[in-house]
């Protein structure tokens, strides 16, 4: 009699698979008819026919508790993402085209960048988002009161630090030279220069316009050593936009100010892609680091020179492609970013 038990679980997990009421199926006939056979059967049968029995009930609630779950997430409406562009939410996620993911343009050239400066034996370092005042003006020789802290249009947050002043949303990735410089200064110990290189997004309040963004990316390089001069400096960037944009190219540095070099310059590349003999194009601020911003890594300017820059990257991109307008880059124009 036990083996009418297999047949009647078959024929019983089959409608509940299929059934839009599940719960109904525990009052089948079969299941009525296969319980009220117990008494007809010889006691020495009886519990091992209980125990299937049993075991068969089980696993028709276990069956029907599946099948109402498909059937709950079945009527359940899809989430809506209500910041995304209207006919995203169309269909299932998983049913629009793959074309629809692709990695950003700006993303792709800070690979490209990252890669370049790794080749040439610098570290790749991440930025943050929020930072203190230290690290944005202090540690970078400009102490409270200085002038040049008003020159960076700087988003502040209502949290503050430590010393009561409000947290900021870093204007560019030299707020990362002082970490950078303690963290890699036991290379000096050993004969090896810090070099590194901070690729990462900044902020800064400006008014938007074709050259002009609230939101751009920078790298940041930092390299320190015994007997380290500007002709290293404009060396390193000069093979690095060279290999950038595959061809030789043209560069010269004007004196400029910043409170974290000295000497300090600006950079211009003449554009490769011009005909034009007057075609410059400021890239990249740039200098020696000031002799304060080594002491503040516990660095003696006396036995170590170095340089940094900051570059935009922003501006990089737009020369090799031949854009116009930086705003292109934030604007979620499906038909700009399918070019790339």
């Amino acid at each position: 009699m036990a083996d009418t038990i297999d047949p009647i679980r078959m024929t019983l997990l089959d409608q509940i698979a299929s059934s839009d009421t599940p719960r109904d199926i525990l009052r089948a006939p079969e299941l009525k008819d296969i319980t009220a056979v117990i008494p007809t059967l010889p006691p020495e049968e009886r519990a091992d026919f209980g125990k299937k029995l049993n075991l068969l009930r089980g696993q028709l609630a276990e069956a029907i508790e599946r099948r109402e779950l498909e059937l709950e997430n079945a009527h359940r409406p899809a989430p809506i993402d209500v910041t995304a562009p209207w006919d995203t939410n169309a269909g299932p996620a998983s049913l629009l085209p793959t074309e629809h993911g692709t990695t950003h343009p700006l993303m792709q050239e800070v690979g490209i960048v990252s890669s370049i400066f790794e080749r040439m034996g610098f570290a790749i370092e991440d930025s943050r988002e929020i930072d203190d005042q230290y690290h944005m003006f202090d540690a970078l020789n400009f102490p409270k009161g200085h002038p040049a802290r008003d020159d960076y249009d700087t988003f502040q947050t209502a949290e503050v630090d430590s010393d009561g002043d409000p947290l900021v949303a870093p204007a560019h990735t030299s707020t990362m030279q002082n970490r950078i410089l303690k963290k890699y200064r036991i290379n000096l110990g050993v004969g090896e220069p810090i070099a590194a290189v901070v690729p990462d997004r900044v902020f800064r309040n400006e008014d938007l316009d074709a050259t002009h963004e609230h939101t751009f990316y920078q790298v940041e390089g930092v390299y320190v050593a015994r007997g380290v001069t500007v002709g290293n400096l404009i060396a390193t960037l000069s093979a690095f936009l060279g290999e950038y944009y595959g061809k030789e190219v043209e560069v010269r540095t004007n004196p400029f100010y910043f409170p974290f070099t000295e000497p300090s310059f600006e950079l211009s590349m003449k554009n490769p892609f011009s005909d034009k003999e007057d075609d410059w194009i400021e890239l990249v601020g740039c200098g020696m680091i000031h002799p304060n911003v080594l002491r503040a890594a516990d660095i003696d300017p006396n036995e170590y020179t170095g340089f940094a820059w900051g570059l935009g990257i922003d501006r990089l991109v737009m020369m090799k492609y031949g854009i116009e307008d930086v705003r292109h880059f934030e604007s979620a124009r499906l038909d700009f970013l399918r070019q790339f």
